[in-house]
């Protein structure tokens, strides 16, 4: 498929007949990534992918998306649904956003950032990936639910100790353990707003009634805040499986002493949303996912798609 970015660098720029064509155009002068313009058919909304050369490039495009109204998606996992109501915009991590390194010599804990593959992580001596695709990213990894469907308050199996989130509105949340040893300040209007609300859905009757059943209901995992005895609770472990619905994963912190493989269970034990939909507990996973897409994403600049696992 030739892009049509491909046939204006051999033909000139071509004039911005529509708003999406505008997008691409100031997309294109913003960022030094590689953009690539998917061929579009009547009927189908617009859409185009950003491989990001520096974490400026998912910046300026969050702000055209925004601007133009068009969808910023998270690209390498699968959707229940293809997004047609609006134009999209795929970003792909890539390897230039593909670090990973240990924080100090010695440490369990490394620094990872969203393009770094699985089978690095499996080759740093991650065990849990030993088994995955190696290709997968770890954006992708942290985004699926099917990977990521640990028991009810063991969300810390995953290893995921720190994140850097940037939202939909611009603002950078950093997110990590929450407990009587780690209680700093909350730095920023945003971040204290959304911390207590956190809190206080997690300490609701929904949380309650679904912290007790045997697989998490949710698509997001409140449950990082009702952790099993022994743990504190964590926010960074609220996005493990959070499909890409609630914000951009900048970087995140990952503890090799901490991170299990995640536990085969039957297909009909695992989340989906269909059997969701049919469950007891469907009312209040409902509310539940709601009212955090809410606090993290009131707008919609991330869609809300779902996946079928």
């Amino acid at each position: 498929m030739e892009s049509n970015s491909r046939r204006s660098f051999l033909t000139g720029r071509r004039p911005a007949k529509t708003p999406w064509d505008a997008f691409c155009q100031r997309l294109q002068r913003a960022v030094a990534g590689d953009f690539f313009e998917f061929e579009s058919h009547a009927g189908q909304a617009p859409g185009a992918q950003l491989v990001p050369k520096q974490i400026t490039d998912v910046h300026h495009a969050r702000e055209l998306c925004v601007e133009y109204g068009v969808a910023l998606a998270l690209d390498g996992i699968a959707f229940a649904a293809p997004i047609t109501d609006r134009p999209v915009l795929w970003l792909n991590p890539g390897d230039a956003l593909g670090g990973c390194e240990r924080l100090e010599p010695g440490s369990s804990k490394w620094f990872v950032q969203p393009g770094c593959l699985l089978g690095d992580l499996a080759e740093a001596g991650f065990t849990q990936f030993a088994n995955l695709p190696y290709h997968i990213t770890v954006a992708a990894w942290l985004a699926d639910r099917s990977l990521c469907d640990w028991a009810p308050g063991q969300v810390s199996l995953s290893g995921v100790e720190h994140i850097s989130l940037l939202l939909a509105d611009g603002n950078r949340a950093s997110l990590g353990p929450f407990g009587e040893h780690n209680q700093k300040p909350l730095s920023g209007v945003r971040m204290q707003q959304l911390v207590p609300a956190l809190f206080q859905l997690a300490n609701s009757a929904d949380a309650q009634a679904c912290i007790a059943a045997e697989r998490w209901p949710c698509k997001f995992r409140l449950d990082a805040l009702l952790p099993k005895q022994g743990h504190s609770p964590n926010l960074a472990q609220l996005l493990v499986g959070h499909g890409g619905e609630l914000g951009w994963i900048e970087w995140l912190v990952m503890d090799q002493n901490l991170a299990q493989p995640h536990e085969e269970r039957p297909y009909y034990q695992r989340y989906s949303p269909t059997r969701t939909r049919n469950d007891e507990l469907e009312p209040q996973a409902t509310r539940l996912d709601l009212a955090i897409k809410t606090l993290f994403d009131a707008t919609g600049l991330f869609p809300t798609q779902g996946q079928e696992l």
